[in-house]
């Protein structure tokens, strides 16, 4: 009688696992597709960088946006500081005009140096998490000797990992462009 039991009860587990484990089997195949998906966005986003700006340049209305992109195989990295002090601008600041002239948008990608020149693009990577931005040295600052650049409140927040700090530990590396 016992054998019986021990019979039912292994045939019951092994029907059991074994239909949860060929049910898994696809799932384990989709998450892996999903994995392998994300990697090649990640390359893909790698190849080429998107910086927003508003179109100025033409006589169109401003009716939005518009997206430039930079392919890296122009553009040469520059290193120009590891360990930087990252802070963003007060919403004072915003409508004014900053040292270049422009008028200054906390939502633009905008930053302000000490002694970059005017209109020079700047990858600013946060070292904590690898998030980075593209941003615009539009203004001149800030006006501490620890903080090495300040970002635009988009530009911040877009690579901040603690939405509630003020300074981020960044890398800072110039774009140029390839001759």
């Amino acid at each position: 009688m016992n054998n019986k039991i021990l019979i039912l009860f292994l045939t019951i587990a092994t029907t059991f696992f074994g239909s949860f484990l060929v049910t898994n089997k696809p799932q384990q195949k989709e998450k892996n597709k999903d994995k392998a998906t994300k990697i090649s966005e990640t390359k893909e986003k790698e190849k080429t960088i998107a910086i927003t700006k508003v179109d100025t340049v033409q006589n169109k209305p401003k009716t939005g946006l518009e997206v430039d992109t930079f392919d890296l195989a122009n553009v040469k990295l520059k290193f120009l500081k590891k360990n930087a002090h990252a802070s963003y601008y007060h919403n004072k600041f915003n409508g004014r005009r900053t040292a270049s002239g422009k008028k200054f948008d906390n939502n633009a990608y905008t930053a302000a140096h000490k002694k970059l020149p005017f209109g020079s693009m700047v990858k600013v990577t946060n070292e904590a998490n690898g998030k980075f931005v593209i941003v615009e040295i539009t203004d001149r600052g800030p006006f501490s000797k620890v903080r090495e650049i300040d970002l635009s409140r988009r530009a911040f927040m877009d690579i901040a990992s603690n939405k509630n700090s003020g300074v981020v530990i960044v890398t800072l590396e110039v774009l140029e462009t390839k001759k």
